[in-house]
């Protein structure tokens, strides 16, 4: 990428806004792009910007699951998947003191070292960085946050003490499974948080604890990053950790990170363990000051690899750093993965070529999300290679069929559920990697299927084993008293501004007699509205919007024509925390749908047509997405003909033409199009213009409806008609070739081709510059040359509209 002009590292604890800051910032360059540290947070943060922006202009890219539109300018990434290749203004890293993490310490590195925005870079994370940061990128500027809210150790409780609101945290799957149970016997449950659930699960469960119906949350070490919940203090049930290696104690970096949860923003939060274990005095002092030594050395890795044998690829792996601070990679699991793999004469011979070489490395990438013997995941991938190397890069359909289809079951207990997730989601990564697959597509879909049925298998055992039945739950004390007078125009705010789940957990909680489970059909059908494209949606001239025939939202007047708001119309009984969801999907498709209308004249984009036009053309293109795509000539006469040659070649590549008696967008006056302009109409004027809505070529023109409003819709006032802008266009010229012999008879066929009365379509003419004679129509004089020009206009909009 093009070097940075300006280099930025936000440091400091957690609940500080680092990654709102970067957000915010990110939004105010044209294009950007975010990795952040786990799948979970960029999906979280894509559906905050979606929410704000539309989903045409943000993209989704992490090892199992990519949603990219057409042309992206924001790009939401995990670190290990953000596309570097392309260029973007603004690029920022989340939680870079990961660069210092023993197995993915070198990914982080890389990022520091190499990732940078056009214009500007920020790599966020704790302050333990600094000095590391401060020496290898030494342009860097150091920007350091306080923590908005007091973090103060409260020692050690037993579990019949623990106050609610608390988190217990644990370091094996084992354990959390233990504290959930004995806090269901002794305070109706608790919610579930571990680092194999998939996004789904844990949202849902974190969503049940944000509502209120349990007052605990059990987890493991997966609630240290961005996860944001309302916790008042976190008690630690064990203070080691088996890293993957060795069972460790944690250090007091970790212990903060983690400790950290409770309090957000401005609330203060409380932390300590749980009896009989203590945390020491030492530790307790350093999480509370946010004092903790500096990094002294972070991991690294060649990114240059040399994939001409795999004794060359082995190398280039090994290479040494030259710079002291670096210390190379031990123990990543790809590198683990290939030295078990190269091991295997059926690997070595399949592995003779660069290509064939490069294969086996991009296998090697897959992720271990089963975490078990390290030979197990090798086997896994010694199966995919041979599979692809024996199909000449692909892997059959039969192989796919055998592996995914043994995984599209829902069935089974808790261990059995979250075993086949992993599985589920090394499939999903596979199935991403599209030129492996004659369809990838197939393979995307099923396995997003599955790990959506699993994952909504696993909440409902998590809440049958670990929650107190429906019948005999209770909303606890803490949370009815925590509970706000909820506002509907309040709650909306509070979409825009946060992630979709934390949202959705605020208006639960805020709400009497949450519901914590609906049936198959409801959950089935948000869910499909949910993850559904742009295209899927009709919008009926009304402003109602409909999915797959059922009316599920409409248009509302908003602060300007541009920004039309949403409210749900359901048809069925859906709860309010799924109902906060649809609404987010709403809000991000009414931001798509005008820029379905306005973007071929966004100025601001680079990979516009009309980028770089003059001041002028910029004034005329603001002028045109007010007017939704259409001008009439006469206001804007003197603009257009201020209009440099590259300007107007400019806008004739944005599919805009300069008709006789309007500026108009051909992609804009079809019936879909029209349709939308008549429902942004009707939704931001209360005017209504139904007569257009099913893109008729023309109309007769309604008392009730200026020009202007006509034109937004698409259409120009002649006589006692409308006319469609491009249908005007061959009107015109059928009429100059009618009038070029002599005087004509209005032909009725014209007339039933406009779709108006004969009558209308004569009075129309009079209006379009032609006088009635007994001998028929003739042209008026025109001045000198203005025929010659209005052939030319009409030539070139009838070669555009066609």
């Amino acid at each position: 990428m093009s070097v940075t002009t300006s280099v930025a590292a936000l440091l400091g604890p957690t609940n500080t806004g680092k990654t709102h800051r970067a957000v915010q910032r990110m939004l105010e360059h044209d294009t950007g792009m975010i990795g952040l540290p786990l799948r979970l947070l960029a999906r979280e943060l894509y559906d905050r910007i979606t929410a704000q922006l539309g989903e045409l202009e943000v993209a989704l890219v992490t090892g199992e699951e990519k949603r990219i539109p057409e042309r992206p300018r924001y790009w939401i990434c995990t670190v290990e998947a953000m596309p570097l290749d392309r260029e973007v203004d603004f690029l920022a890293v989340d939680e870079i003191q990961l660069c210092a993490h023993a197995q993915r310490g070198h990914v982080f590195t890389d990022r520091l070292l190499h990732a940078r925005g056009v214009r500007e870079t920020w790599f966020l994370g704790a302050d333990t960085v600094r000095e590391v940061v401060q020496e290898l990128v030494p342009v860097a500027s150091i920007r350091r946050h306080p923590r908005f809210s007091k973090l103060t150790a409260s020692g050690s409780v037993h579990l019949a003490s623990l106050p609610p609101r608390s988190a217990l945290v644990a370091f094996s799957a084992a354990e959390v499974y233990q504290l959930a149970d004995r806090l269901r016997g002794k305070r109706g449950g608790a919610a579930v948080v571990l680092g194999a659930l998939s996004p789904r699960t844990r949202n849902a469960q974190v969503a049940m604890y944000q509502s209120g119906e349990v007052d605990y949350l059990v987890a493991t070490d997966a609630i240290g990053m961005g996860l944001n919940m309302d916790l008042d203090h976190v008690a630690f049930a064990s203070l080691s950790k088996f890293d993957g290696r060795q069972s460790r104690a944690l250090s007091p970096d970790e212990v903060a990170q983690i400790a950290g949860r409770a309090g957000r923003h401005i609330r203060d939060g409380t932390f300590g363990t749980l009896a009989p274990l203590e945390l020491g005095l030492d530790v307790a002092f350093a999480v509370e000051q946010h004092r903790f030594a500096q990094v002294r050395r972070v991991v690294w890795r060649s990114s240059d690899l040399d994939f001409a044998s795999l004794a060359s690829l082995r190398a280039s792996l090994d290479v040494r750093p030259r710079q002291r601070l670096l210390q190379l990679v031990e123990h990543a699991d790809d590198s683990v993965a290939l030295t078990a793999l190269v091991a295997r004469p059926e690997i070595t011979r399949r592995a003779a070529t660069a290509d064939e070489v490069r294969l086996l490395w991009e296998v090697c990438e897959i992720p271990d999300f089963r975490k078990l013997l390290p030979e197990h995941h090798a086997s896994l991938l010694a199966e995919i290679f041979v599979a692809l190397a024996d199909g000449r890069g692909r892997l059959e359909y039969d192989f796919m069929e055998r592996h995914v289809k043994r995984l599209e079951s829902a069935e089974g207990d808790i261990d059995t559920l979250v075993m086949r997730m992993q599985l589920v989601r090394t499939w999903r990564y596979v199935a991403q990697r599209v030129r492996w697959h004659r369809d990838a597509s197939e393979w995307q879909a099923r396995t997003e299927r599955a790990e959506d049925a699993i994952s909504e298998a696993l909440h409902q055992r998590l809440l049958e084993r670990f929650v107190d039945k429906p019948g005999k739950r209770r909303r606890s004390h803490a949370a009815r008293a925590r509970r706000p007078e909820v506002r509907p125009q309040v709650v909306e705010a509070e979409l825009a501004a946060r992630g979709p789940f934390a949202a959705l957990a605020a208006l639960r909680a805020g709400l009497p007699g949450a519901v914590t489970s609906e049936p198959d059909d409801v959950a089935a059908f948000c869910d499909a509205v949910v993850e559904a494209p742009f295209d899927a949606f009709v919008l009926e001239a009304t402003g109602a919007i409909t999915f797959e025939r059922e009316r599920i939202a409409s248009l509302v007047r908003g602060a300007e024509l541009l920004f039309p708001e949403v409210k749900l119309v359901l048809e069925r009984d859906v709860p309010q925390g799924r109902q906060l969801l649809l609404l987010r999907r709403m809000r991000a498709f009414s931001r798509d749908l005008v820029a379905s209308v306005t973007g071929a004249f966004d100025t601001a984009r680079k990979d516009s047509p009309v980028a770089g036009c003059s001041p002028v053309a910029r004034g005329l293109l603001h002028r045109l997405a007010q007017s939704l795509g259409t001008l009439p000539m006469g206001p804007i006469r003197a603009e257009v003909a201020a209009l440099s040659s590259a300007d107007r070649a400019s806008f004739e590549r944005a599919g805009l033409v300069f008709g006789r008696r309007s500026l108009f967008a051909t992609r804009l006056v079809d019936q879909t199009n029209v349709r939308r302009r008549v429902a942004l109409v009707r939704t931001h004027l209360g005017k209504t213009a139904a007569e257009l809505a099913d893109g008729a070529i023309s109309a007769r023109r309604s008392g009730s409806l200026d020009g202007t409003t006509y034109a937004r819709c698409g259409y120009l006032e002649v006589g006692p008609l409308v006319v469609r802008a491009d249908a005007l266009e061959h009107l015109e010229d059928e009429l100059e070739v009618l009038a070029e012999p002599g005087p004509f008879r209005c032909p009725a066929e014209l007339a039933v081709s406009l779709g108006c009365a004969r009558e209308d379509l004569e009075s129309a003419l009079i209006v379009l510059g032609y006088t009635e004679t007994e001998a028929g129509f003739i042209a008026r004089p025109r001045a000198s040359g203005s025929g010659r020009g209005r052939a030319r206009r009409s030539r070139r909009g009838a070669r555009a509209s066609s």
